[in-house]
């Protein structure tokens, strides 16, 4: 089991990149990536995403930027030129023909020849002022344009959605009213650009989220193919090879690895069973030959003998078999803690058990039924109360195991794990066994990809914490 340095590095791996860029700046600057290191996000989907989609949104940005600061404010202008430079050549017809008949003309050409409706009004004096827009370059390009070309006191109403522009100009004997189209001042296709550019953004947004989601789907395929296998789990059935070639090429791998360690497996399960079935076949001929010569005070140290080097030979290639064989399914731990209460009665020790959570689990029941009567025989050993308490949560499965004995020593408790390995100094209970059960306890536990840890109890003796992936 990792420790917790183990998992914070773990934690703290993916950020990894930033923090090398961190190395390289000042303190100030290097506190800065690491708080933005703990907001980035962990996946390669999601990193992939913004590795996509944030130089496009940047690239967006500064196109709009462009658009909005130069083309927009440059069509503006010269549109607004345009206009006022209309206005200003009827202001000069006017006072050029200061008569009726030359007003009429004015204001008939004015509206059939430049699409501007023009009013002669008393000399009134002009409204006043509006509230100017917080942001309106038509506001601010075309009263530039009125004050340098035709520089006469003038009233503009540039405010609101509608689509026509009033402007009042003072002229010495009357007041000249303008209303000319929004459009022959005003730049009004940029909604158009804005929705072509967002609209585009999206699309390609969309794809690159599909096409990611295709490339990204083969490895989290084999992610999930190496955690079932390192839980000791098959594969998922529809497994296989494919994505971009590197990925194929993992994959591939990965399948090549999976075989080689199942037939290293096999193999070495097959080759300890011969050795097992030719030395049983000894032990019987130790056995025959002692049974012919009789009962005699000096072949009783040799039965002895040979019942414990069968023992030792069923524990080792236990051990060494591991249970990789079995498919993995159900188990309900309340039936598990039964069976243990009734050996419980028949040692006459004292056993209680707790569930946290779901009763039901999914791993390989014989092996795991081995593992927790391995680990709670092994307390009935050395102790007279046991308590175990399993907690089955979402995505974890941890047993407690708690006893009265003496306990182990800190600097042993990982040597325990050794393969025939016995503390009787300090244990001297019961000398059977043959120093193969804790290590067939964690063989069992890291082939569902998990592991057990020894500690002190808080009834005194020792405390087995088994923590497995569900």
């Amino acid at each position: 089991m990792a420790t917790s340095e183990t998992r914070s590095a773990r934690q703290d791996e993916d950020g990894k990149p930033l923090l090398r860029v961190a190395a390289a700046l000042p303190d100030g600057w290097r506190r800065f990536w690491r708080r933005v290191s703990l907001f980035m996000p962990k996946r390669l989907y999601a990193r992939s995403l913004i590795i996509v989609i944030a130089p496009m949104i940047l690239l967006q940005s500064v196109v709009a930027f462009v658009f909005m600061e130069r083309h927009w404010q440059t069509v503006t202008q010269r549109l607004s030129m345009a206009v006022t430079r209309d206005i200003a050549a009827i202001i000069d017809m006017i006072e050029t023909y200061p008569d009726q008949n030359g007003y009429q003309n004015v204001l008939r050409i004015a509206q059939e020849r430049l699409g501007l409706k023009v009013d002669i009004m008393p000399p009134d004096p002009l409204p006043a002022p509006g509230p100017k827009p917080f942001f309106s370059i038509l506001d601010q390009v075309l009263s530039a344009e009125i004050t340098r070309q035709i520089n006469r006191p003038f009233w503009l109403d540039t405010v609101g959605n509608s689509a026509i522009v009033e402007i009042r100009i003072r002229l010495d004997d009357m007041v000249l009213r303008i209303f000319a189209r929004r459009s022959q001042a005003y730049a009004s296709n940029t909604h158009i650009f804005l929705l072509w550019m967002v609209g585009t953004s999206l699309v390609l947004i969309i794809i690159a989220v599909l096409f990611l989601r295709n490339q990204i789907r083969p490895i989290q395929q084999l992610a999930a193919a190496a955690e079932s296998f390192g839980k000791g789990r098959p594969p998922p059935p529809d497994f296989r090879p494919r994505g971009a070639d590197e990925v194929r090429r993992a994959g591939a791998a990965f399948i090549l690895m999976r075989e080689r360690i199942e037939r290293q497996i096999e193999q070495r399960t097959a080759m300890l069973t011969g050795v097992s079935h030719d030395l049983r076949t000894i032990l019987t001929r130790f056995k025959l030959q002692l049974a012919i010569a009789g009962k005699r005070p000096e072949t009783e140290a040799l039965n002895q003998d040979i019942d414990d080097m069968q023992s030792m030979l069923e524990g080792y290639l236990a051990f060494a078999r591991g249970e990789a064989s079995e498919d993995t399914g159900q188990l309900n731990i309340e039936s598990l803690f039964e069976r243990l209460s009734e050996e419980a009665r028949l040692r006459k020790r004292k056993l209680t058990t707790q569930i946290t959570g779901s009763p039901d689990l999914l791993v390989r029941p014989a092996a795991f039924t081995r593992l927790m009567s391995n680990l709670v025989g092994n307390a009935f050993r050395y102790a007279r109360t046991v308590h175990v308490h399993a907690t089955h949560t979402r995505g974890s499965l941890t047993v407690v195991i708690d006893d009265d004995g003496p306990g182990i020593p800190a600097e042993k408790r990982e040597h325990v794990f050794k393969p025939f390995v016995r503390l009787d100094d300090a244990r001297n209970q019961d000398a059977s066994g043959t120093g193969l059960g804790l290590s067939i306890a964690r063989d069992i536990a890291r082939s569902h990809g998990g592991d057990i840890i020894l500690a002190a109890s808080p009834m005194g003796g020792l405390r087995a914490t088994v923590r497995l992936p569900a």
